[in-house]
């Protein structure tokens, strides 16, 4: 069986946890952090998510969603077109190299309690205004990100968007997701699928735990 492996708070890890889900692809989660850990497990460069098979170990999303198409095509969550299969994978690489690549340097100021200089925030928003234009020219919102079908681009929408709409919102005092306004409804409908409230269900849990476990380590070094 799959093995999917890194930690629920992760993005990426995320993206494939969501398609696996919406295939009906069976797979077990094996909780991997980022660095040795994961190197030991058998990431070379220490990054989550990654996926155990049995014929390897599988790195990078995207990889591993595009392994995840090849050898279980139904349903498909590619468009069967090749164009439109390309422009999909297109659409992928805008959210993720254009938008949550760049909102990803501001996230110790956002999540971590650290501080992001305002070059770094002045090059982070030139960034960011160009993958904006790109997502409003590429989503089709009709009614799914890519079209008329459900596909990995959603995936990736799903667990990008929201952070990107946080980072925004709290460095630049405007979520620049509301410039486009099909996104707010459709965010929604993505969010009430029965495979997303899983991830996010998960997310949320995870995040607790984490809570959790930083407040007791705090205490018992007092």
């Amino acid at each position: 069986m799959l093995k999917l492996c890194g930690f629920p708070i992760s993005n990426y890890y995320n993206k494939v946890k969501f398609a696996l889900l919406e295939k009906g692809v069976p797979f077990e989660e094996e909780r991997h952090m980022t660095g040795k850990d994961s190197i030991a497990a058998g990431s070379p460069i220490g990054k989550v998510p990654f996926l155990k098979t049995d014929r390897g170990v599988l790195c990078e999303s995207q990889a591993i969603t595009d392994y995840i198409e090849d050898t279980h095509p139904n349903p498909p969550l590619y468009p069967r077109d090749p164009f439109a299969r390309a422009k999909c994978r297109e659409l992928i690489d805008f959210l993720e190299l254009y938008l949550e690549l760049p909102a990803r340097r501001l996230y110790p100021e956002v999540y971590f309690g650290g501080k992001v200089s305002d070059d770094v925030k002045t090059s982070a928003r030139e960034q960011l205004e160009k993958g904006m234009q790109a997502l409003a020219h590429a989503a089709k919102f009709s009614p799914f990100i890519a079209g008329a079908e459900f596909t990995y681009a959603d995936c990736a929408a799903h667990v990008h968007l929201p952070l990107i709409s946080q980072v925004t919102k709290k460095i630049y005092g405007e979520d620049f997701l509301s410039r486009i306004p099909a996104i707010a409804a459709y965010v929604e409908k993505i969010r009430d699928r029965p495979a997303a409230k899983k991830v996010n269900e998960d997310r949320k849990a995870d995040i607790e735990r984490s809570v959790a476990a930083q407040k007791k380590a705090v205490t018992e070094k007092i």
